[in-house]
């Protein structure tokens, strides 16, 4: 059994008192499992999603280690967008209330940099920014990382969605080695995994799953008699559950095509994914359907392999692949991180491809009705997000941040409207709510990135 009540924690009285006063008397599961460990100065690794009470967690630990009386900045939270530091900030400075003369520090982009300069010419004792403007900091010698001796990565995995991956690299590198590292994230991706190893010292991982923790992934099979009926099928079960993002599996290059042009067709957003794509094509392919501007990829096994794709609401097999361990290995794209996901197989009634499947899998394979023909009248719901393409990547040196300081610089655009962010050696990508988009493109034709214009079009 945890204790819950923060009066049982070793902390300045100070911060209990203001707890107290701030109703703070139970804490949230992920603040019980790490505050402990982060009190204790061990590296904490955090999973938990937003509003699990992941701030006051880390914050706790900051304040807690501060010394006051060293007019020094003490500890760095990055986080992956201009409102969400805001965030942090507020809560920080709400959790420091009765502790004499902290200082904390907010420095993004899209921001006035001369005013952040004097900020910090005045002193600190915590800064808590995006990666991109500490990195201009940094680079310009008005930042000093040396006394830092906790870092916080906050969203971790939305950091390097927004392609912050160098940026972060290089500010862990201007940080004593000595420190105490935290990272919060609501997912555990591979590349999460990586920085950890880079970064991390024996970390403790904290893991409170949300409210359906169940890893578990619901199959269904529907029996057709023919590729009409199988597109019909396909388009019905789209139609009822509505994935955000799901991939559709088929066994040739070219079903790869026709699948996708019937989808296309009938008004949903569909990409092809298969062999004979050039590079550049697969790139921009991924790029898309990775930031969620298009929702559904009828791809092959083989141009699947080695996909880095998270978070998949449903895997489609348009029909039965050749081997049993093929299926097993496409349907293990959904359900990840924790949450549940579905698979949906048509196939055409084989009966020893069936037994084969259901010994392999150990589970009874019962077909279910395709849902009801009238669905075909509804539209398919659009993609959430839009990809714009930018004429300058990392060899002109472009970073994320310029792009996410273009965007919400001044009015009209917060950082929740930008989505993944991705640098290739001469282009750029970045996703932007479709609501925005004419906004977007205004604010990137007409402003510069790096004191230059490029071309920016909507793909």
């Amino acid at each position: 059994m945890e204790h819950t009540s923060f009066s049982k924690l070793n902390m300045h009285p100070d911060l209990l008192n203001n707890l107290e006063s701030l109703s703070y008397h139970e804490m949230t599961p992920i603040q019980a499992r790490s505050l402990p460990d982060i009190l204790a100065g061990k590296d904490v690794i955090g999973q938990g999603k937003t509003g699990s009470g992941k701030t006051a967690a880390f914050g706790l630990g900051l304040l807690q280690k501060l010394d006051l009386k060293q007019y020094k900045i003490q500890s760095l939270v990055l986080c992956p967008t201009r409102e969400l530091a805001d965030q942090v900030t507020k809560e920080i400075r709400r959790l420091a209330r009765q502790m004499p003369n902290v200082k904390v520090l907010t420095l993004c982009g899209g921001m006035p940099f001369g005013p952040q300069v004097g900020s910090l010419e005045h002193g600190a004792h915590i800064i808590v920014g995006t990666p991109g403007r500490i990195e201009d900091h940094l680079s310009r010698s008005t930042l000093s990382l040396k006394d830092v001796n906790t870092l916080v990565l906050d969203e971790a995995d939305r950091m390097l969605d927004m392609g912050f991956q160098a940026s972060v690299d290089h500010i862990v590198d201007q940080i004593p080695k000595w420190r105490q590292t935290l990272l919060f994230s609501a997912t555990f991706p591979d590349q999460i995994q990586a920085i950890v190893k880079r970064i991390m010292l024996k970390p403790i991982m904290v893991k409170v799953e949300s409210t359906h923790d169940s890893n578990t992934i619901s199959q269904h099979f529907y029996n057709v008699d023919d590729f009409k009926q199988s597109v019909i099928g396909l388009r019905l079960l789209l139609l009822k559950h509505k994935p955000e993002s799901s991939v559709v599996f088929c066994n040739t290059k070219k079903e790869t095509l026709d699948i996708t042009n019937e989808l296309n067709q009938n008004g949903f957003s569909a990409l092809a994914l298969n062999g004979d794509l050039e590079q550049w094509d697969r790139d921009q392919t991924l790029v898309r359907f990775a930031n969620k501007s298009i929702s559904i990829l009828v791809a092959t096994d083989v141009a699947a392999r080695g996909l880095d794709i998270d978070a998949l609401d449903a895997v489609f097999n348009f029909q039965l692949p050749h081997e049993p361990d093929t299926y097993v290995h496409r349907i293990g794209r959904t359900g990840r991180a924790g949450s549940t996901g579905s698979s949906f197989t048509l196939h055409n009634g084989n009966a020893y491809k069936l037994t084969m499947l259901s010994d392999y899998i150990k589970t009874p394979i019962k077909s279910e009705a395709l849902p009801d023909a009238i669905l075909l009248k509804n539209h398919p719901a659009k993609p959430l997000m839009a990809t714009l393409q930018i004429g300058g990547g990392k060899k002109q040196k472009v970073r994320p941040g310029d792009i996410l300081g273009a965007l919400t610089g001044g009015n009209g655009i917060t950082g929740k409207q930008v989505g993944k962010i991705q640098i290739l050696d001469n282009w750029a990508y970045v996703a932007v709510s479709q609501s925005i988009v004419k906004i977007a493109l205004k604010k990137l034709s007409e402003g510069t990135l790096k004191g230059r214009s490029f071309r920016v079009r909507l793909i």
